[in-house]
């Protein structure tokens, strides 16, 4: 259960370290543009854009997709990587409420 945990525990590091590299890389070319801006219009489609910036570092980060599904049956069991990445959804929320003035 440990390798399980370990595993994620470095998919979600990488994935948070590597969201900025994967938005500069896609700068570049408007057409592959996925992230206009991290401005919501309410808290719940602040969560939402949390939640989609996580699995997105995910699946940059993994892009073998039969690893993907293969690793995620094994970590949707686990409770303690679903709170790891829960964790990671929280500090990427916690970014869109800043760029969002905390929708004040």
């Amino acid at each position: 259960m440990n390798t399980i945990k370990n595993k994620c525990l470095v998919l979600l590091a990488i994935s948070a370290l590597s969201m900025p590299l994967a938005a500069q890389g896609e700068k570049d070319t408007k057409s592959d543009t996925w992230l206009p801006s991290l401005m919501t219009e309410t808290p719940q489609e602040g969560f939402e854009l949390a939640i989609t910036l996580a699995r997105k570092g995910v699946t940059s980060t993994q892009s073998n997709k039969e690893v993907l599904f293969r690793e995620r049956e094994e970590y949707s069991q686990d409770a303690d990587s679903l709170i790891h990445a829960s964790e990671v959804i929280a500090a990427y929320f916690q970014t869109v409420a800043a760029a969002n003035d905390y929708w004040k």
